[in-house]
């Protein structure tokens, strides 16, 4: 039974326009919040725009064409299916020079490109912009034209394959680039079909995987080119297992008494560098030591910097033209 003490009085009509005090702080908080979602999502977008043009470019401005420039090149994305890897299908990402369609009887030499770990395929347009030193190059006339393939090596950005045959079922990564990406090149594009107009390049962990495989088929491919680059395998036991005759097999330093006759019947050309203060600067001193002891043709120089991009773009026309130099000419 209520009291008259207990009684709540009925609330007063309220006028037209005016806000109780508890109204006024919901819209208060209601438009914080909106304003918070907003900041939160101009902000989001912002950090992911930058995150994507980060990873994309590596901190460097989108590759330009030099304003002389003017025919370009064009991209395609093909996939090819691999035995090697299980019946897995690999994107492989193949830059045409310009001028390609315009002569459909001319052959082109072909360079295959490897990216490191953890990498993907189009930085060698995107940030090493290796597709405006082609269209330069060939502006300039010092280049007649080279077809650039730049395969994918492994099942995601952040999974390690080492661009070697595995001991596992389906992880032949060798054999996809040097049986099953250069057959679909040669049949897809007018190539020059031989070893002669053929490199094959690498930047650190697709520098080493440059010079496993090339070791591994002599011949195919005349060129050879490791930037920061390792010659020594990963002991990584999920790739290589545990026999130590393995890791020797996978290691360029130490399998080079076993092919180096080879190298020099095919005069192939083994084209390196790495930076002053690399990690891996003696590895490749050592490789430089040992190419000179078996008569192996070979160029070597110790560039400014340590294992970063900034090498990587700086030496990218250099090592475009230690290639296409030395391989057969388009015709």
């Amino acid at each position: 039974m209520s009291t008259a003490g207990d009684r709540v009085p009925p609330s007063l009509p309220q006028a037209p326009g005016v806000e109780t005090a508890r109204g006024s702080r919901w819209r208060d908080w209601l438009v914080a919040l909106a304003a918070a979602a907003l900041f939160l999502g101009v902000g989001a977008l912002g950090a992911y725009r930058y995150l994507n043009g980060f990873w994309l470019y590596r901190g460097y401005p989108p590759p330009r064409e030099p304003a002389f420039v003017r025919e370009q090149g064009r991209e395609e994305v093909i996939a090819v299916r691999s035995a090697a890897l299980g019946g897995r299908s690999q994107e492989v990402v193949v830059y045409l020079p310009p001028g390609y369609d315009a002569n459909p009887l001319r052959r082109y030499p072909v360079m295959y490109l490897l990216h490191g770990f953890p990498g993907q395929p189009r930085a060698f347009l995107l940030t090493v912009r290796m597709g405006v030193w082609v269209d330069t190059l060939y502006a300039e006339h010092r280049l007649s034209g080279v077809i650039l393939v730049m395969p994918f090596g492994s099942t995601g950005t952040f999974t390690d394959k080492e661009w070697a045959n595995g001991v596992h079922r389906g992880e032949g990564w060798e054999t996809f680039v040097a049986r099953d990406v250069v057959g679909a090149v040669d049949a897809r594009y007018r190539t020059i079909r031989s070893g002669a107009g053929r490199a094959i390049a690498g930047l650190s962990e697709g520098g080493y995987g440059a010079l496993n495989i090339a070791f591994h088929h002599p011949g195919e491919f005349s060129v050879i080119e490791s930037w920061s680059g390792y010659m020594l395998a990963d002991r990584s036991p999920a790739i290589f297992g545990r026999k130590e005759a393995t890791f020797t097999y996978n290691s360029p330093l130490d399998y080079l008494p076993r092919v180096a006759a080879a190298l020099r019947r095919e005069h192939v050309l083994i084209w390196f560098y790495t930076g002053k203060a690399d990690p891996l600067r003696s590895q490749n001193a050592a490789f430089a030591t040992e190419l000179e002891r078996y008569r192996v043709d070979h160029r070597f120089f110790v560039d400014a910097g340590g294992h970063t991009w900034h090498i990587w773009r700086a030496n990218a026309r250099a090592a475009l033209l230690a290639a296409t130099t030395r391989l057969a000419h388009a015709r």
